[in-house]
Formats: structure tokens, C-alpha cells, sequence
């Protein structure tokens, strides 16, 4: 079996406060830490700059104009590929998730090299209602999605995918490019045969933190990535309800 080799890939679009520390805290776990600016502007690209500068772990690549977290995170991918790791792991700029967990998400990753590993959110009194509650229906549309509860969060950005099959699913499949991302790629990959894992982690809504989440535009392009996940659904359920039956 080839060696293991991970590397972390962040999305970033204008979290010039966050991601300096961000990346200080995952240097301490060893690993090597790609950057992507999805089109920051000239405040955050200068921090982003400065940090490929002074750490020799810190690669950057730069997509112009703003293209989506999801854009973001699949060109990072993509570099990783390039660059000969075999998993990358994702995680958001903009403080939420708990980098200590980090070292879980690796070990789970190393029992499990084939599987994703996907953060499963243990939240404090920091989380929004609104968005914690609005996270439930897609939970429930995932699982009508898939004819499964084994995905039990698709929202959390906290996650260790094996490249080989996620890259090979990227160039049969176009996935949506923004916030629709992490949903629909654990989808199709559940789809593709790839055992999702559920994680407990930590996540706290800093009080100065940026989201970039748009509520109408983005609640809607979800709405609509639903739907087409559905009647894919309806066309891979003899599949899907097979598989089941074989796991039973």
C-alpha cells in the first residue's frame, strides 16, 4: 500500500483577520496547508501573500474573479492531485471549526483510507437558530437523496477526502461551484460507492466572524441542487436500494 499523504486545503475569500491564525494552529499538527483565494480582495490577498512568503508548508493558488467555495475547494483539489498527495483535508477560513480535532480526522483516515470522513457539528450557544434549524431539511432531503442515514451531517466544511475517487468523480460530474458544494459532493460520492464517516467535532460562531452565506440566492441555488440530486436519486434507486439490501 503507497504511503498516506494529506494535505490541507482551505477556501478562502476575504478572511484576513481569521486565516493567519488559522494556519498557525494547523501548522502545529505537522501538515502541509494549501490556501486557495477565491478572488479576496487586495486587504486579505496581501495576508495570503505574506503567509506563502514565511511558511515553507504554505501553498497558494489564485482563482480571479470570486468563483464559490465550492470553485475553491475543487481546485484545491485538483493542486493537491498534482501535487502528489493522496487526501486532502478541508477546512473553512473563517474559525468555526476546532483545528484540534485535526489529528482525529487523520487517524480515522488512516484506518479507513478509502472512506470520507465527514465532521459531524457539536455546537455551543454561539450557533445561529435559524441556521442550525435550516440545516435539518437538507439533512432530511440528503437522506431521501441517498435511501441512507449514513451521511449524518453534508453541511459541515470539516472533512478528509481520499483524491483518487473524489478527482475521478469531478471529471464526470459537474457539481455545483458555491455553497451548494459540500452537499452535493457527499451525495454523488455516496452515489460513486464511497463510505461516508461521521466525526464529532466542535464549532463555534465567532462573534467577529465573515460568512459569506447569502440567505435568499443560496438558500434557492440549494433548493434547486435538491431537485436535481432527487431525479438522479430516481434513476440510481434500483442501484442504491440494492446496495442496501446487500448491507443488511
Amino acid at each position: 500500500m503507497s504511503e498516506q499523504r494529506t494535505i490541507v486545503v482551505i477556501p478562502v475569500y476575504n478572511h484576513a483577520h481569521a486565516i493567519a491564525g488559522l494556519v498557525e494552529r494547523i501548522g502545529v499538527h505537522g501538515l502541509p496547508c494549501l490556501l486557495v483565494d477565491d478572488g479576496s480582495g487586495a486587504e486579505c490577498a496581501g495576508v495570503l501573500d505574506a503567509l506563502a512568503a514565511q511558511h515553507d508548508q504554505v501553498n497558494l493558488v489564485r482563482l480571479s474573479p470570486n468563483q464559490g467555495k465550492g470553485a475553491a475547494v475543487m481546485a484545491g483539489m485538483r493542486e493537491a492531485g498534482r501535487l502528489g498527495y493522496s487526501h486532502i483535508l478541508q477546512i473553512d477560513a473563517d474559525g468555526q471549526h476546532n483545528s484540534d480535532d485535526i489529528p482525529g480526522f487523520l487517524a480515522d483516515s488512516q484506518r479507513w483510507p478509502s472512506d470520507l470522513i465527514s465532521g459531524r457539528p457539536v455546537y455551543d450557544e454561539s450557533v445561529p437558530k435559524g441556521r442550525l434549524y435550516g440545516r435539518y431539511l437538507t439533512h432530511v432531503w440528503v437522506w431521501i437523496n441517498t435511501l441512507s442515514l449514513q451521511i449524518k451531517d453534508s453541511m459541515c466544511g470539516f472533512r478528509v477526502y481520499p483524491l483518487t475517487s473524489t478527482l475521478a468523480l469531478l471529471d464526470r460530474a459537474k457539481i455545483g461551484k458555491r455553497m451548494d458544494f459540500d452537499v452535493e459532493i457527499l451525495v454523488r460520492l455516496h452515489w460513486a460507492g464511497v463510505r461516508v464517516r461521521n466525526r464529532p467535532t466542535r464549532v463555534t460562531y465567532p462573534e467577529d466572524g465573515v460568512s459569506h452565506f447569502q440567505l435568499w440566492r443560496d438558500n434557492a441555488r440549494i433548493s434547486k441542487m435538491h431537485a436535481k440530486l432527487f431525479f438522479g436519486m430516481l434513476l440510481r434507486s434500483p442501484l442504491l436500494l440494492l446496495r442496501k439490501l446487500r448491507s443488511v
